[in-house]
């Protein structure tokens, strides 16, 4: 008999897409998306859809949903877009790079009327809502004229 705290059940996610339980594959094994080892991953064949796992997990928890080609896409456009917003807020308030993209994600997320990804990461974020963050930092930057990265230079 186990004393002590339950242990929780491992996370298994399922897909967004054929709502089909996802496998987690590693580097090597024929359901791999990568010819590299990116680390393990939770992958839908059918759709095509994966995610990462979180660094040293023993768990084997997701990154947040899997993601579709268009989704991954997407996430790649706001992580380019968010980046420079984190580097100018490390240079002005003086915090970690994860502090200020965790500010930023939540300001994204204020910015959308998304609710706060539970994981503070985009991962979390379906399509319609990495669209609407990509807009609203768009819209942004336009209207202080510059684009953060191009501010990072002049400092130099």
């Amino acid at each position: 008999m186990r004393v002590g705290r339950p242990v929780r059940p491992l996370p298994h996610p399922d897909c967004d897409y054929c709502d089909a339980p996802a496998t987690l594959a590693r580097a090597g094994e024929e359901i791999y998306p990568y010819r590299d080892d990116h680390g393990p991953l939770w992958v839908c064949a059918d759709c095509q859809a994966w995610i990462g796992i979180f660094p040293r997990s023993t768990r084997n928890v997701p990154l947040g949903r899997l993601a579709d080609a268009r989704l991954r896409e997407l996430k790649g456009r706001l992580h380019a877009v968010l980046e420079p917003l984190a580097q100018a807020k490390m240079r002005r308030d003086g915090c970690s790079v994860y502090e200020a993209r965790v500010k930023g994600i939540r300001w994204v997320a204020q910015a959308i009327d998304a609710p706060f990804p539970e994981k503070g990461s985009i991962h979390s974020l379906d399509a319609d809502q990495c669209e609407r963050a990509i807009a609203a930092i768009e819209k942004i930057e336009q209207k202080i004229g510059m684009h953060p990265s191009e501010s990072a230079e002049d400092d130099r």
